[in-house]
């Protein structure tokens, strides 16, 4: 799976598309520049949002507190910052 990133100074940025209240969970691929993630949660008080940095950082194999939302906390369109590594 070829997903585009930057690299910033703690790490890579990626974007992510989600979809929320979906029948299961996880990461479904690449949907054109962003990474497919499916969300078991409603997009509701950020229920969303939190699990997608549970999702990202068990696939990823990094620390929750290292995947950071740094775009689109209220869009299904996001832009995620993960620490600690240089590549996905």
């Amino acid at each position: 799976m070829e997903i585009p990133f930057r690299k910033t100074k703690v790490g890579i940025t990626i974007q992510v598309r989600v979809q929320p209240r979906s029948s299961r969970k996880g990461i479904e691929g690449a949907a054109g520049e962003a990474l497919k993630v499916y969300l078991t949660s409603a997009p509701a008080d950020g229920a969303a949002n939190e699990q997608l940095r549970e999702v990202l950082s068990e696939e990823l194999g990094v620390r929750k507190s290292d995947v950071r939302i740094v775009r689109g906390l209220s869009s299904r369109n996001k832009v995620v910052e993960i620490k600690g590594i240089e590549r996905i």
